[in-house]
Formats: C-alpha cells, sequence, structure tokens
C-alpha cells in the first residue's frame, strides 16, 4: 500500500489536468500501473484520489459490511459511487479531472494535493489554507485519539 506523504501546489490547466507531484509518483506502489479513482470525500469540500490498490482495498471493506439488498445500504453504495471517475497518468504525469468534480470543491485553477496515507487529497488552495487547526487543539485531538494506554511501544 503506498503511503503519500506531503502537500503540493499545483496548477489546474484549462483541459481540467493536474500534473501529479513526482514525490507521490514515486511513492505509487508499482501494482498500481498509474491508475487511480477520484471522488467527492464523505466529510469535506475536496476530492480524494486513490491509487486503484487503495480503491480496491475501499471497495472490498465496502463488500464485506454492505448489503446491497438493504435499502439503507443500497443508498450508502448509490451515494458512495456518485461522481466517481476512473483516472489514467498521461505521458506528462498529468491527470484529466472531470471539470464536474473541480466545480463541485471550487477547485478553478490553484489547487493543493496532500497526501493522506493511502490517498490524496485535492483541495481548492484558498480552502486547504483555511483548514489548519490551532497548534492546542491538534494536541488535544493526537491526546485524544492517540494518547491511551497501549501495548504497543
Amino acid at each position: 500500500m503506498a503511503t503519500f506523504i506531503g502537500d503540493y501546489a499545483c496548477k489546474v490547466d484549462v483541459k481540467g489536468r493536474i500534473i501529479l507531484p513526482m514525490a507521490f509518483k514515486k511513492q505509487l506502489p508499482a501494482e498500481a500501473q498509474d491508475h487511480f479513482v477520484v471522488r467527492k470525500d464523505i466529510f469535506e469540500n475536496c476530492l480524494v484520489l486513490y491509487s486503484i490498490e487503495d480503491w480496491n482495498r475501499q471497495i472490498d471493506k465496502i463488500r464485506k459490511r454492505i448489503n446491497p439488498y438493504n435499502r439503507e445500504h443500497n443508498m450508502f453504495l448509490r451515494n458512495f459511487f456518485k461522481g466517481t471517475a476512473e483516472l489514467s497518468l498521461d505521458n506528462s504525469n498529468r491527470l484529466l479531472v472531470p471539470k464536474r468534480l473541480l466545480d463541485l470543491v471550487g477547485a478553478e485553477k490553484d489547487v493543493v494535493l496532500a497526501g493522506q496515507d493511502g490517498r490524496i487529497e485535492i483541495w481548492a488552495a484558498d480552502v486547504y489554507d483555511k483548514i489548519d487547526l490551532a497548534a492546542d487543539d491538534f494536541a488535544e485531538l493526537a491526546e485524544k485519539l492517540m494518547g491511551g494506554s497501549t501495548n504497543e511501544p
């Protein structure tokens, strides 16, 4: 599984293409074969770019928990896959992101590609700049989520 590290300011060209930063390209597993899936994030106003490997892992998790004959589960599936698109890198390391998805998150020209473990978030740059937690708030959240007792070092 890829672990994408870093955040990079990028430009969207007039056709909706974004150059994938070389650091992310190097972090891709060989089996990913430069194929991705992009969708709107569930919680935030950004897009999420999954390597095909991580996307398949997400789909496996969903399949284990969802019954398509349950109305509520079916509604989840419909909304999860709504607006999803498969992307491939071109010869210039560019991803052609559908305009409808870029418009959905207000990503017109300046974007930030932010690594988040096995996926990359695509943010409108002005929105990304505003999502920072104050240092004390982040420390509190880290303690709450990670500060419990554990047997691991």
